[in-house]
């Protein structure tokens, strides 16, 4: 049986949680751009996961985690109070590197549509040489 509930809470905490990190004054979470990339939210709604990431790599999202495992408590007070729930759920919070490595592909693909461009380019000259001749 599928749990709806769960993918609409885990989507809320993510939602609640980025408005939360750009509301908190430690230096750590402004060090670069953190992102919450999913939540992964327990059946039965006691426990969440939370993949962080960031644009400066593997290092700074490793940092922004200890600064949200410090701030636990108060977090999940807060995702307690906005999102008026009874129990709120015990979170994890865990680093990783998929931002870094969605740019790294997007640049590879880029750089495959310009190499096709200028193949492209090349064949049309070679085209236009042909007609004139």
């Amino acid at each position: 049986m599928p749990n709806y509930r769960a993918d609409r809470m885990s989507e809320d905490i993510q939602r609640e949680l980025s408005a939360l990190l750009r509301e908190m004054k430690d230096p750590r979470l402004h060090d670069g751009i953190i992102s919450i990339v999913r939540c992964d939210m327990a059946h039965d709604l006691s426990f969440c996961r939370v993949y962080i990431s960031s644009m400066k790599g593997l290092p700074t999202a490793k940092n922004a985690v200890k600064a949200l495992s410090k701030a636990q408590g108060f977090i999940r007070r807060e995702l307690g109070t906005r999102l008026k729930l009874r129990y709120a759920p015990a979170l994890a919070f865990e680093a990783t590197d998929s931002i870094e490595y969605s740019a790294g592909i997007s640049k590879i693909l880029m750089d495959i549509e310009k190499k096709q461009k200028e193949k492209n380019n090349s064949q049309e000259d070679i085209n236009d040489e042909d007609t004139d001749a």
